[in-house]
């Protein structure tokens, strides 16, 4: 796998698997390993200094999280998406957080999560200020704590196991393109209507957001 670079240049001999799967999904979502390659098991063994079996167990996570794909007699590719499935996994991401808002709203004290909330949105502010990675970080931070704040656990596991395939639809569109998704005021409008404890309002924007979305990523 020529022209491979850092983080896949070896790893500490403590918790391998995890560094693995932190190596390898750093290396996918930053584009290192581009959509549609082939991953060729004894070059990433090799690569990472790691067992095949720890290599395989990986694999399995970052295939559970949405970022591989198998094909033929199970050989593992990066995962490439297409339009239907953006908007698919948009249409699911804006059921979610449909419900997170309206759980919000229907807090009887709801200015601590608001208060969470916008924290959450000067720390995109702040991250405009970064890279394009730490841009991508901080919005889906934003996201992932709408639906902790709920406190529903079952809704928070089900938003990050599309985490894998949010970031990929990112991939697919380029960072530029997913970036302009990213803009600090159309989270402040998703806060802004939870704030006032209109359901229907918060449904509305969220809805929006997230149709706004998938048209960006696949125009």
């Amino acid at each position: 796998m020529a022209g491979v670079t850092a983080p896949l240049l070896g790893l500490e001999k403590t918790s391998l698997r995890e560094q693995a799967v932190s190596a390898l999904r750093t290396a996918i979502t930053s584009g290192e390993l581009e959509p549609g390659r082939h991953l060729v098991e004894t070059e990433l063994s090799e690569m990472l200094q790691i067992s095949r079996g720890t290599l395989r167990e990986a694999l399995r996570q970052l295939e559970q999280e949405g970022l591989l794909s198998a094909g033929p007699r199970g050989r593992l590719s990066v995962r490439h998406l297409n339009e239907k499935e953006i908007r698919e996994i948009y249409a699911v991401r804006a059921a979610l957080e449909t419900l997170a808002a309206r759980t919000l709203c229907e807090l009887p004290d709801r200015q601590d999560a608001i208060s969470v909330l916008k924290a959450a949105i000067e720390a995109m502010r702040t991250a405009e200020k970064g890279g394009l990675q730490a841009q991508v970080e901080a919005d889906l931070d934003f996201h992932r704590t709408l639906c902790r704040l709920t406190g529903n656990d079952t809704l928070l596991h089900t938003w990050e196991s599309l985490e894998g395939s949010i970031r990929m639809s990112i991939m697919y569109a380029g960072l530029e393109k997913g970036v302009k998704n990213m803009n600090v005021d159309r989270h402040h409008d998703i806060v802004a209507a939870i704030e006032t404890g209109n359901v229907s309002l918060a449904r509305k924007t969220i809805r929006e957001h997230m149709e706004q979305a998938a048209d960006n990523l696949v125009a």
